[in-house]
């Protein structure tokens, strides 16, 4: 009898024993799957972060580069400042670099209404919210409270709930436009591209201006700029353009490598595996700066990363 008793407790006792065993086992199942997957996930981020790295140098030797090209001495070897594309290799990233002359961009600062109105036009906009966008922009500029027509002052925002008015001052950034009345942020990136201030005309030069502000030239068609884009960008430095009549009213003269001194540069680096980055800035060519670089950064931005 005590030994089948004692036998029961061992017998209980190793049951129990193997429960803990397996209990245990699992923990350390679990606490091995939580740092493998600790592990790799911290190992992903470090391998996005290095991706992601060696993508912004890159895109950043792009930016030095267009530099380099738009400085040439000889203009028929100059890197064209129309939105054409130029491509290279650095390192095992593939860099594309596009350069816009800002005399081809519409000037915030000085735009006449008409060219606002077709530019917001082109853009789906009503005639009517084009035409109020446009006085409000001008409302914003002009150092007066006098509103007009259609345009915006003090008391508009006010009444609109804002908490503050028009700067009565010149636009400083691209950025600043969102803040005027009847603007929003998805019309505000539609028509970004086609702006600037830091452009000495309103009326975007044809021969470097992209598509969204040709958009905003008297009579102009999305069909007749994207041909415009493709006969100039077909075009090389020194060539004689084809003859015949202008093309929707716009002639295409000879290429030359640049028409001023401010240039809005994006560089676009993409590495074997995917990852990429983008930045967008706008550089003023002159003499050597404090900084010991050819040119002044006047905008940069980072854009989209992946």
């Amino acid at each position: 009898m005590k030994r089948a008793f004692a036998h029961g407790v061992r017998s209980r006792q190793r049951g129990l024993a193997f429960v803990l065993v397996l209990w245990v086992v699992a923990m350390l199942t679990i606490l091995l799957g939580s740092f493998s997957l600790i592990a790799r996930t911290e190992n992903l981020q470090a391998r996005h972060m290095f991706d992601t790295t060696q993508a912004r140098y890159a895109a950043e030797a792009g930016l030095n580069l267009a530099v380099y090209e738009l400085r040439k001495a000889d203009p028929l070897l100059r890197w064209v400042g129309d939105g054409r594309p130029y491509s290279f290799g650095f390192g095992n990233a593939d860099v594309e670099v596009r350069i816009t002359d800002d005399s081809g961009k519409i000037n915030l600062n000085s735009a006449d209404p008409a060219t606002l109105k077709n530019l917001f036009m082109a853009r789906g906009v009503t005639e009517e919210k084009a035409e109020a966008l446009a006085a409000a922009i001008r409302d914003w500029v002009d150092g007066d409270d006098e509103t007009s027509l259609d345009g915006a002052e003090e008391g508009d925002y006010k009444a609109a709930g804002l908490s503050y008015g028009p700067a009565n001052a010149p636009f400083t950034t691209v950025s600043e436009l969102q803040q005027v009345l009847g603007m929003n942020y998805e019309l505000f990136t539609q028509v970004e591209p086609a702006l600037t201030v830091f452009s000495a005309q309103g009326t975007p030069n044809a021969q470097y201006a992209p598509l969204e502000a040709l958009e905003a030239l008297p009579d102009m068609t999305a069909d007749c700029a994207r041909q415009i884009i493709a006969q100039r960008q077909a075009i090389q430095p020194g060539d004689t353009p084809p003859p015949g009549e202008p093309l929707c009213g716009v002639s295409i003269g000879a290429v030359a490598g640049g028409g001023g001194v401010t240039y809005s540069v994006q560089s676009r680096a993409t590495l074997p595996n995917g990852a990429s980055t983008t930045l967008d800035a706008t550089i003023r060519m002159g003499g050597v700066n404090a900084a010991g670089r050819p040119f002044v950064i006047l905008r940069w931005r980072d854009g989209e990363t992946s």
